[in-house]
Formats: structure tokens, C-alpha cells, sequence
């Protein structure tokens, strides 16, 4: 029995004899095409490095506000050969405006890195799986890449998502990666390079989040820093129109007033909520209407929906119940 599950495990992974190959002549950019190629694969364009086109497709694909000078500048930083640092607070599109970003600029999906305390260069390089170890021994046979790895080799992007709370050892291990573009895997002797300008890498960051880490002055020098800031309330109008997806109209003085509230939370609540809480809020209204069989927005609708969307701390409720009666003079039932 354990000997069928090693074979199988062996088969999936291209290293079994049912491979039709030894498992020695299974390389490690193999390895990656057999892991990794279908995501890469899941978006299949070509490359697009005009900033003007990546902001249109922003807006028109991925339903994305982005202003012409922040795509400028991240465009410039990759150009120049430095990855770049999306640092403000949640809910304002970082980590979905970095995505789509490296995904334009490879033409292929990029791989997203959620970082924690206990990533280390095993989990976002590669390892070896202990039970190819013992049969074939530490070598590229019982190696298995990891995404930073195979972000490389296929030449897509990285979106490194929270990376003050990575450990510095982490942040150290990117400061080589960054400057030459490489990556040394020691144990197999193996020096991996970019092949391309499609592997990049933007990294995301709330600073004033809780149980982090700093950023050491090494790293910072290498990245290109662009701050996240709340938008204005006509940009965030804009953006909850431009991400409204319910056929139930949304008076603009209704959406007004939501705006206003949201920004009432942001200066006297703990968890400040982000335009991603305001589409979110403005979404969950628009179905409670359309339940209702009703074919506009109402009040009720939108002190409903306040519920689900903007209680988020224990012992904040009285803070976004007097944010609403303020505004819309009430609050939930």
C-alpha cells in the first residue's frame, strides 16, 4: 500500500516511472511548467508596457479606478529595474490593483505570495519533499519548486501581499533577488536568472497595522515606494459606481450619504473601512432591494445592509450606529 501511494505521488509530480522518462531527467524548469503552468495559463495575453493601455484595461477589465500617474511611475520603477512598494491603508485596491498590474505586464497570471512570519526561503523557493529525498537523495529529483521560484523561470510577476509581517530573514533573502534579478539555490548548485522583463514584483503594505515588522533600510532602497491614500468622495463615488454590479438603481444622493458615513468611521473607529467596504456595502443594498422585488435603493436597504458590512469590531457598533443616525437619521432596528 505505501508503495502504491509513493508511485502515485511520484506519477503526479512527473518523477514516476509511469512519467516515461527517469526521474534525474526531470529538470527543475520542467517541474515548474508541470506545478505552475496552469495558473500562469489562466490569463493568456500579450504583454501590454504602455502605461496608458494598462490604465484603460484597468478601468474597462478589471473594474479598477487607477490613476495615469500611479500606473506611470510603477511602469518607470519596472522599467529602471526596481520593484515597487504599495504602502496605505486596507480597502483602497492595493493588493487587486498590483495583481492586475503584473498580470497586464506579463501577459501571464501572477503568483501572489501572502506573507507571514513563518515564510523562509523553503516556502517561496523551493524544498525537498522528504520522500523523493530518501529515494533519490538532495538533488533536483526530489526538489520541488515554490512560487518565486517558478515566478522566475516562467517570467511572470509577484505580488509579495503584506510584507511587514515577513520575517527579516525573508526580507534579506529578497535584497540578492532584487538587485540581480537571480535566484541561488546552493543545495542543487543551481544559479537561476530572469530570462525576461515580465518577472517583477510589487509589494503591498499597511504600516499601520498591528504585529508587524519594519522595513530594514537595505530593503527600502531598493524598492520604489508609491503611497495609498482614501480617495476623495467623487473618486470614491466613482469607483462604487464603476464596481456596482446589481441592476437596482442607487440614487447618487443615497451613495452621497454612504460616503459620508464611511468617512465619519474613518476618523472615529478602530477598523476604518476602505472603498473595498463601501462597494462591498453598496453591493449588499442593491440585492437586499432586489429581494424586495423593488427597483431602487432605499434607505432601509442601506441601514440593512450597514449590518453585515461596517459592524467589524467587537464594541464599535454604537460607533457606526451614531455614524448612521447622523447621516440618515436612523440606525438598525
Amino acid at each position: 500500500m505505501e508503495r502504491d501511494v509513493e508511485k502515485e505521488l511520484l506519477y503526479r509530480l512527473g518523477l514516476g516511472e509511469s512519467s516515461g522518462r527517469e526521474s534525474s531527467a526531470v529538470d527543475i524548469e520542467g517541474k515548474v511548467r508541470q506545478i505552475y503552468g496552469q495558473l500562469v495559463a489562466e490569463y493568456s495575453g500579450k504583454p501590454v508596457r504602455n502605461p496608458y493601455e494598462i490604465q484603460r484595461l484597468l478601468r474597462d477589465r478589471y473594474k479598477l479606478l487607477v490613476s495615469e500617474n500611479l500606473v506611470k511611475l510603477v511602469v518607470a520603477a519596472f522599467l529602471a529595474g526596481r520593484p515597487v512598494l504599495f504602502e496605505g491603508p486596507p480597502g483602497t485596491g492595493k493588493t487587486e490593483i498590483a495583481e492586475a498590474i503584473l498580470t497586464l505586464w506579463a501577459g501571464k497570471q501572477a503568483f501572489i505570495i501572502t506573507c507571514s512570519e513563518n515564510y523562509d526561503e523553503y516556502r517561496v523557493i523551493g524544498d525537498f519533499h522528504p520522500l523523493m529525498a530518501l529515494r533519490y537523495g538532495f538533488n533536483e529529483a526530489s526538489f520541488i519548486p515554490r512560487p518565486l521560484l517558478a515566478a522566475l523561470i516562467l517570467d511572470a510577476g509577484v505580488l509579495v501581499d503584506e510584507i511587514r509581517r515577513s520575517s527579516e530573514e525573508l526580507q534579506n533573502l529578497l535584497l540578492d533577488i532584487i538587485d540581480k534579478r537571480r535566484i541561488i539555490v546552493p543545495e542543487i548548485r543551481r544559479v537561476f536568472r530572469a530570462r525576461g522583463i515580465g518577472f517583477q514584483m510589487i509589494f503591498t503594505s499597511n504600516p499601520e497595522d498591528f504585529a508587524q515588522n519594519e522595513l530594514s533600510d537595505a530593503f527600502l532602497r531598493r524598492v520604489v515606494r508609491i503611497p495609498f491614500r482614501y480617495p476623495s468622495p467623487e473618486e470614491e463615488a466613482e469607483i462604487v459606481r464603476l464596481r456596482y454590479d446589481v441592476e437596482v438603481e442607487l440614487e447618487p444622493s443615497l451613495l452621497k450619504a454612504m460616503i459620508m458615513t464611511v468617512n465619519i468611521l474613518r476618523e472615529k473607529a478602530a477598523y476604518k473601512p476602505g472603498p473595498s467596504d463601501t462597494v462591498l456595502w453598496a453591493r449588499i443594498a442593491g440585492r437586499l432591494a432586489k429581494l424586495r422585488g423593488a427597483n431602487k435603493v432605499e434607505m432601509r436597504d442601506v441601514v440593512e445592509a450597514a449590518v453585515i458590512t461596517l459592524y467589524k469590531r467587537v464594541g464599535e457598533e454604537d460607533i457606526v450606529d451614531e455614524a448612521l443616525e447622523k447621516v440618515f437619521g436612523q440606525k438598525p432596528g
